[in-house]
């Protein structure tokens, strides 16, 4: 476990200074380890520790380790973290054991705009209902309501909101120049969706992100604050087996668009084939568009481009089940979650 907290430093050090020396100064703790060590692995895992202790001096419960964070102080906040964690062993394992990490705040509607937009082109559609599969937030949903810039750019979506992204192109294909169109249904599914609206739920959230990235921060903050004013449905459960009731919930003369962004990794290799077969059912009554942003050869269906798991990219991938037979297409790659985009399709 000691190991894991300083594999967890080195591979966290540029995204984190002071996480990784939290994660170090709880590595070097015999007692700190043996506290954890009880525990089953995912709930000692790093990143959810110390979200867990980042839930507390947020929530007020770790005044010293909020007061080191504040500061941005990483000596503080170690010697805080090893004594918040000794004397709240309780709650931070509670926590641990309820909670997974969220990486919602990421660059994710960048690479999800174009291949939305493209799915809606080649179907026809003037409307299109968003189904996110693991959607967490429902963050991903918002994809229509935020700006995306494109190297410096036209601004895509709208230029007007308080959510901005920008994306740097790889390569020299431009991404296509399409609107999405008009989104009528907003609709996520996840085993545990949370509620941006409720005060724990956000402050987890908030938790996930390192204390000393002030400007992760403030753009999660901002795209709360987005969906709290735009109608979200979130259905709780298994994502495979609710997906044909969340696709029937986009009315008739609309498009559904299933998006999952780093989210088929998350189930069992063999529940994904299953993904891609109710994907195929419940488009045998109506046009359905799948677009994918999973690790390589995570997404059934996809190709790979020759590409090799772990290779450090994702792929970008469009599924349009409307009785055509095409297949399913690699149409981008795209690196750190959607913030470097290399867009590969051939212009329709």
């Amino acid at each position: 476990m000691a190991r894991a907290y300083r594999r967890f430093a080195d591979a966290d050090a540029a995204a984190s200074p002071l996480w990784a020396h939290v994660a170090v100064a709880l590595s070097a703790a015999p007692d700190v380890l043996r506290a954890l060590g009880v525990l089953p692995a995912r709930t000692r895992h790093p990143g959810v520790v110390l979200a867990a202790l980042h839930d507390l001096a947020l929530s007020g419960r770790a005044p010293a380790l909020a007061a080191a964070h504040a500061a941005g102080d990483a000596d503080a906040a170690a010697r805080a973290a090893v004594d918040t964690l000794l004397r709240t062993t309780d709650a931070v394992t509670t926590l641990a054991a309820r909670r997974r990490v969220r990486s919602d705040e990421t660059g994710r509607c960048a690479v999800l705009y174009p291949a939305v937009a493209e799915a809606a082109h080649r179907v026809g559609a003037t409307a299109v209902g968003l189904v996110d599969v693991g959607c967490s937030a429902g963050l991903d949903l918002l994809v229509d309501r935020v700006g995306v810039t494109y190297d410096g750019g036209r601004p895509r979506g709208d230029p007007s909101s308080p959510v901005q992204f920008s994306c740097t192109l790889v390569g020299n294909r431009p991404v296509p120049d399409r609107p999405v169109p008009r989104v009528v249904a907003r609709i996520g599914v996840d085993r545990d969706p949370l509620d941006v609206t409720d005060a724990d739920d956000a402050r987890w959230l908030r938790a996930c992100l390192p204390p000393d990235r002030p400007e992760r921060h403030a753009r999660l903050d901002a795209e709360m604050a987005l969906a709290a004013t735009t109608p979200l449905l979130l259905l709780r459960g298994d994502v495979v087996e609710l997906l044909p009731d969340a696709v029937a919930r986009v009315p008739a003369d609309a498009l559904p668009v299933v998006t999952t962004t780093w989210a088929l990794a998350r189930l069992p290799v063999g529940s994904r084939p299953r993904f891609l077969q109710r994907l195929h059912e419940v488009a045998a009554t109506r046009p359905v568009a799948w677009v994918s942003a999973e690790g390589v050869g995570v997404a059934p269906g996809v190709p790979t481009l020759g590409d090799r798991p772990a290779s450090g990219h994702s792929t970008l991938g469009l599924t349009v089940l409307d009785g055509s037979g095409a297949p399913a297409e690699a149409v981008g790659r795209c690196w750190s979650k959607g913030r470097l985009l290399a867009w590969l399709a051939e212009p329709r």
